[in-house]
């Protein structure tokens, strides 16, 4: 299994770069966002995944695999859980804790502007908004289903355990993924690919400042864990609501798009010795390490309690909050 798995990371680094908008930090920063996250692991966290480590660094980017044009259904589906451009729906408030209600909700706005607005109207849906936080939360929860029948296997000294822990392997290295995009701040922004709209400040209007950033400088300054092992904080986000953690971990990064535009008119990111934009590539990539390591240390946490007895299920049309156009209730705080 472990060489299959290197096998097919060595497969998928050598695949082009798609064309697609916000495809990802480069294998590199995700990598080492993996590695950092896995070293960062308190001591009474799953130490299984050090074994794994290889393997998750080498799986980093291949949910970005699945975004290829010549596999339709699966680029459909992928795509929007890469980003997170928070303008194209700042009307939602609060941010609906449900992937088919966020959908919804778009799609209303959708209906209401396209004759007054139809330009915006024709963004105002999952795949020019994106769907990152319902994906990250979405690996978390397998994630600790993994990690719960990992404990039940490891108790009864069965074999499977070893099956179980390569499952939650690839589980951490999807969920990582997601998370690794998410602090990179053009991921976070309708200026993902390029300044859209008024540029009063002659921003760059080119695609290629997503790649120029996030791996063509990344590569050159041969970023590596230990350039960031000292910046991530100290475990947290153990308790509270994990998806709120998520939305402000997004705003967070976000909120630092700017930046990565006012450093980019310096050079185009030409200089490997420039300090500020190697300071942006350590704090984010650091702040992507630190809450993955957080969120492997809650999910394992998580598992060591049986499944919550949650009345009435979210399918159950009886809920409060049951909404027969989704089908479902969205999860509760």
């Amino acid at each position: 299994m472990r060489n299959l798995l290197i096998a097919l990371g060595a497969t998928l680094s050598t695949l082009p770069l798609l064309s697609s908008p916000a495809l990802a930090w480069g294998h590199r920063a995700h990598a080492v966002i993996d590695r950092a996250a896995i070293d960062a692991l308190p001591a009474d966290s799953p130490q299984f995944l050090r074994a794994y480590a290889d393997d998750i660094a080498t799986l980093a980017t291949m949910p970005d695999s699945w975004r290829s044009a010549s596999e339709p259904f699966a680029k459909i589906a992928e795509d929007p859980n890469h980003g997170w451009f928070r303008e194209q729906f700042a009307f939602l408030k609060p941010v609906p804790r449900s992937r088919y209600e966020f959908m919804l909700a778009l799609y209303r706005e959708h209906l209401r502007i396209k004759d007054s607005d139809p330009e915006a109207a024709q963004r105002t849906n999952v795949r020019w908004t994106g769907t990152l936080p319902y994906a990250a939360m979405e690996s978390y929860g397998r994630l600790v289903v993994c990690m719960r029948q990992l404990r039940a296997a490891q108790a009864a000294a069965s074999p499977e355990a070893r099956v179980r822990e390569r499952q939650c392997a690839y589980e951490v290295a999807v969920m990582g993924h997601y998370i690794g995009d998410g602090a990179q701040p053009l991921h976070d922004s309708v200026n993902s690919d390029g300044w859209r709209g008024d540029n009063p400040k002659g921003y760059t209007r080119e695609r290629s400042i997503h790649g120029r950033f996030e791996s063509d400088f990344v590569d050159a300054i041969a970023l590596d864990k230990k350039d960031i092992a000292g910046r991530i904080a100290r475990p947290a986000r153990l308790t509270g609501d994990l998806f709120d953690a998520v939305l402000a971990f997004l705003d967070d990064a976000g909120d630092r798009m700017e930046t990565v535009y006012q450093l980019e008119r310096r050079d185009g990111f030409r200089n490997p010795s420039d300090k500020d934009v190697r300071e942006l590539v350590y704090a984010r990539t650091a702040a992507g390490a630190a809450m993955l390591r957080d969120m492997i240390y809650r999910a394992w946490l998580e598992s060591a309690s049986p499944p919550a007895s949650v009345q009435p299920s979210p399918l159950d049309m009886a809920s409060p909050a049951f909404n027969p156009e989704t089908g479902s209730a969205p999860p509760q705080r």
